[in-house]
This record gives structure tokens, sequence and C-alpha cells, in this order.
């Protein structure tokens, strides 16, 4: 199986480059490649943003968002989290794919670790999941990605995953630690996650010469390809653009009395909305929801827009009408 060298832990570049490994690069073996984030949280291609991710504490953390082009569901990554990409043929889906899945299990059993698949999209490990994974086919070409924790921030994680209503947000940190396994704890002839990804660099690497993660993968000119695909990753259009309908309800008591908000988002924009709730205001509520509609599903777009809309409701600022419809 023939090796690349994906350095970056840019996220959005990242996500380029898997996309750009699937549908554009020689294939004329198997490839994979072991890559690395920066703090970040992953959504699945089909995910609505707002639904999954806690917004403000990735802000108040400085932790990027992506969308991936593969179903799925949220993760979060770090640095001290392990990624691996395996790029061949496909013709037959439902073989191929288990088969893709056993080169990394197989490579982790060869180091100690007792790893098994599930029937799901995990790899357990002593009944716990270390990572999780996710596929997607171009034309005869099958990718398979996922993640391998090596010594993850679970408090991170979980506070990055939890969002009102989710199952990780009443479950608290303790919860996720009886259910996810860092790999570090079976690996101690691995000091550090970059020991790890030159044990298993090595195992999957071993028809292809030596793992040298230093040893240049791309062109120039495929580099400024993956570069330039990385622009649409970045966009807002992507990440949020993208989103499928979620629907919210929220509540405040403010200076008009208590108000709820029951809205929907839809490719990152208000798409219903409607008040209710022991309020008073100086003209109708569904008046000031169709002034919202439509508007951006983020703080500076809602503030705005708030902004414009005058004194719908007594005595209520621009921003506590914004951070009704954001934070609840």
């Amino acid at each position: 199986m023939k090796y690349l060298v994906n350095p970056s832990t840019d996220p959005h570049y990242n996500m380029a480059f898997d996309e750009y490994a699937l549908e554009s690069l020689p294939l004329e073996e198997p490839l994979f490649y072991l890559w690395r984030n920066r703090p970040s949280v992953i959504i699945g291609l089909s995910q609505n943003a707002f639904a999954e991710v806690n917004m403000d504490y990735l802000r108040s953390r400085d932790i990027s968002l992506a969308r991936r082009v593969t179903g799925g569901g949220a993760v979060y990554h770090d640095l001290q989290n392990l990624n691996y990409t395996l790029v061949g043929r496909s013709r037959d889906l439902d073989r191929d794919y288990p088969d893709y899945l056993n080169f990394i299990v197989e490579a982790l059993r060869s180091l100690g670790v007792p790893a098994a698949l599930t029937g799901r999209n995990d790899i357990l490990v002593d009944g716990r999941k270390c990572s999780g994974y996710a596929k997607r086919v171009f034309k005869d070409r099958l990718m398979v990605h996922g993640t391998l924790m090596f010594d993850v921030d679970l408090e991170k994680l979980t506070r990055a995953l939890a969002v009102p209503g989710s199952k990780l947000s009443a479950a608290g940190v303790a919860s996720v630690r009886s259910r996810v396994a860092n790999l570090r704890e079976y690996l101690p002839q691995c000091p550090d996650i970059q020991a790890f990804q030159m044990a298993l660099g090595g195992i999957l690497a071993a028809e292809d010469g030596p793992y040298a993660p230093e040893r240049p993968s791309l062109s120039p000119e495929q580099e400024a390809d993956v570069v330039r695909l990385s622009d649409k990753f970045r966009s807002w259009e992507w990440i949020y653009g993208r989103s499928p309908q979620a629907t919210f309800r929220t509540c405040r008591k403010l200076a008009c009395g208590t108000v709820e908000a029951h809205f929907s988002v839809e490719h990152g924009r208000v798409s219903e909305l409607a008040f209710r709730g022991d309020f008073l205001g100086n003209l109708p509520a569904g008046e000031l929801a169709a002034r919202l509609i439509g508007t951006r599903y983020e703080r500076a777009a809602l503030l705005e827009a708030a902004a414009s809309c005058g004194d719908y409701l007594d005595g209520v600022t621009p921003a506590e009408l914004a951070a009704l419809l954001l934070e609840g």
C-alpha cells in the first residue's frame, strides 16, 4: 500500500486533501496517509452545524469548525488525535469497505492494542470506542477515513459537542470516559503521538519502504490544486449553508415579559420563526418574526437584523433579541 504525507494541521485544508486524494490523484494501488488537526470540530456532510456543536464554546476556545465530505456524526479533533485516510478501488462496497478498515485494525493489533470492528462505524478496545470512521464513493474509488484517539482532551470534546438536548449535554465527562478510550494507555512503547504515528505508519507502509513523514507527496501543481480546493471548505456556504433544517425552542425572561422563540434553521439561515409567551410588544410579533426570517444564523447578522427592527418589544435591545435566538 502506497503512503502519502500530509503534514498540515489545518482542518479545512485537510478536508480538501481528502477530496483531492479521492477524486484526482493517480491510483495505481491503494494509498493511505496519517494526519492531524489543530483543535476543531468536524461535522458530517448532512448535519446541521447549529444542532450539533456548542458554537459559543468553539468561539471562546478558538476551536475551528469544518464540514467533511462523508456522512456520520460530529467529532472533536485535537493534536492528540491521529487521523487516517485510505483510498482504493471498489467494485463491491460491502466487501471492500471492511477490507480497508482491517488494515487499521490489524495494524493496531500488531502494536498490542486489542482492537475490534463493530457493526456500526466504530473501532473498539475493551468495549470502548477509540475510533469512528466514515466512507465515500467516487466512481470506482472508495475512501475510508477516521479517527484514532491517542490522548484527546475529553473535557473539551464533551463541551464542544454538548449542545442543549444532545446526548452529551447531560452525560458529562465521566460518562464520556466510560464509553471512549484513549489509545495511550494501550501503547506503553509510544511515549507521544509522534511515536504512535511512526509505529502505525511503519506497519501500514511495509510494502512501500520505510515510513518517512518528511517525504514530499504532492507536486507543486497538485499542492496548488489542494490549496484552491480548500477555499471551498473554508466558506460559509460549505460549513453552514449546507446545513439541513433543524428546529429549536428558546425562552428568556426579558423586560417585556417571558418570550419564547420557536424557529427553524435551514442552509444556515432562519427559515421559520414564531414568538410566543407572556410579553408586551409595540407591534404584532408576527411582523417582527417576518423581519428576521432569512437572516444568517450568526451573531453579527442577527444583531444587524434586530437593530433594523426598531422597538418591537418594549425595552428589549437588539443584543437581547439576538441572544434569545442564539443562546436561549
